[in-house]
């Protein structure tokens, strides 16, 4: 056992020594062109290409939802003005070249990943796709039909129609309620033109930044950056909206179906500050608590969690989760462990024993090139693309106190949604965490 924790160890400090280079070889942005350009150099023969668009679901109102992801779907999959889809996927097919896309709450990307010796044509149809794409009529439709019954299989899904109504509850009337994949009714209504107009409205140099990491040069870089943008607009900046305070409630939606999903939102601090690393840690602890509670001991759930929406940027939450057929039986239990920490805290060795972890994991996810851009750059969207190389020793600074006072200070109300059977809950089963007279020993009810 010690060897192999030996093994694993050494695996991820070459893991962290590709992440974390030397003085002169470490990550750096310049700008060129208007447009900020993040370089990490690697030895590894991949390179990873990101090109960032800030804003996400501020970009569009909610009855347009799913606007971005189809437009950026069109870009990377519809054909550009010089190549059509047939001609433009075949080149990229010769050289083993793949260029997608996502999108997310707070931003979207368009991706490159290619093998070095293929990297100059692999840019070449990287930015064509991103300035001239081309936007026909009959590749949008059939792009939109793929897009629509997406959203139609999504909708009977409960895990995804529960996260959807839960950020609807949570962030009424606010950019978090929109989808960002659209429904099959806001899919549909969508045109070309409008799709592509919105593509045009977002493309500008004050809202977006490049990502790379590979074994090339940072002249042969600024070259391509230059070449390929200089003649991109300014845009717009977006004002990012301001923090709500989560509201205690409760929303149930009856469905007669054999397992019941519950979701609860608190609200938590950005990912880059440095409670939101200690209520990632945090919440790392408490997804075990939840799993051993749970799972292990009752039996309640397969896969009950607690996360860090490291995704949601300028509102960030945490989330507790569970499907179940004994739904008020799993609200009590998960409760009961929420005050648990929230009056008791963590311990010492819940806190060292999961830095190692979670270090082990984190540096695992940042083998390929590709995971380190999407590092990056969501770092770079959160402000400071900076805070994910020094990822390792902000965790190491946490203390026991950090968790214990991040999560006191958050943990004042939850919003949560239900999707299951009316009959097996009431308001009541959905509790808010409390702060009991010190000393009192919080017992899980049975």
């Amino acid at each position: 056992m010690k060897k192999f924790i030996c093994y694993i160890l050494v695996a991820v400090a070459c893991i962290a020594q590709s992440f974390t280079f030397p003085p002169d070889d470490k990550p750096r942005e310049f700008v060129v062109e208007g447009i900020k350009v993040i370089f990490k150099p690697s030895v590894k023969e991949i390179v990873s290409a990101r090109f960032f668009i800030k804003g996400g679901t501020a970009n569009y109102t909610k009855e347009q939802e799913g606007i971005e992801a189809l437009a950026l779907s069109v870009v990377t999959e519809g054909g550009t003005k010089s190549l059509n889809k047939t001609a433009f996927a075949t080149a990229l097919e010769k050289i083993g070249t793949n260029i997608g896309s996502s999108t997310a709450l707070d931003y979207s990307e368009i991706n490159l990943s290619c093998i070095k010796d293929f990297w100059d044509p692999s840019w070449k149809l990287f930015a064509d796709a991103i300035v001239n794409p081309a936007f026909d009529a009959k590749e949008f439709e059939l792009i939109k039909g793929k897009a629509v019954s997406a959203a139609k299989e999504s909708e009977s899904n409960p895990d995804v129609h529960l996260k959807n109504k839960s950020l609807e509850n949570t962030f009424a009337g606010r950019n978090y309620s929109k989808i960002t994949t659209g429904t099959a009714a806001s899919l549909e209504k969508l045109t070309v033109d409008q799709v592509a107009a919105h593509y045009k409205s977002i493309l500008g140099k004050k809202n977006a930044f490049i990502v790379v990491v590979g074994n090339i040069s940072e002249e042969d870089l600024k070259q391509k950056v230059a070449a390929a943008f200089k003649g991109l607009g300014a845009g717009k900046t977006l004002q990012p909206e301001k923090k709500i305070e989560f509201k205690p409630q409760a929303t149930i939606e009856n469905r007669d179906i054999a397992t019941n999903y519950i979701r609860g939102l608190m609200s938590a601090p950005s990912m880059n500050d440095k409670e939101g690393t200690a209520m990632m840690l945090s919440t790392a602890i408490l997804y075990d608590r939840f799993f051993v509670e749970l799972r292990t001991k009752r039996s309640l759930s397969y896969a009950p969690a607690v996360n860090y929406a490291s995704s949601a940027i300028t509102n960030p939450y945490a989330l507790f989760y569970i499907s179940t057929t004994d739904p008020k039986q799993s609200l009590q239990v998960m409760m009961d462990e929420i005050n648990k920490v929230k009056n008791q805290g963590f311990s010492e060795k819940e806190l060292k024993d999961m830095k190692e972890s979670y270090l082990t994991t984190f540096f695992m996810g940042l083998e390929t090139n590709d995971s380190q851009t999407f590092t990056l750059g969501t770092r770079e969207v959160a402000g400071d693309w900076k805070k994910a190389e020094s990822f390792m020793s902000d965790v190491e600074k946490i203390t026991v106190q950090d968790l214990n006072a991040v999560f006191k200070k958050y943990s004042s109300s939850i919003n949560w949604t239900y999707l299951g059977k009316e009959s097996a809950v009431s308001k009541d089963d959905f509790k808010q965490p409390q702060l009991f007279p010190d000393n009192t020993k919080i017992s899980p009810k049975k």
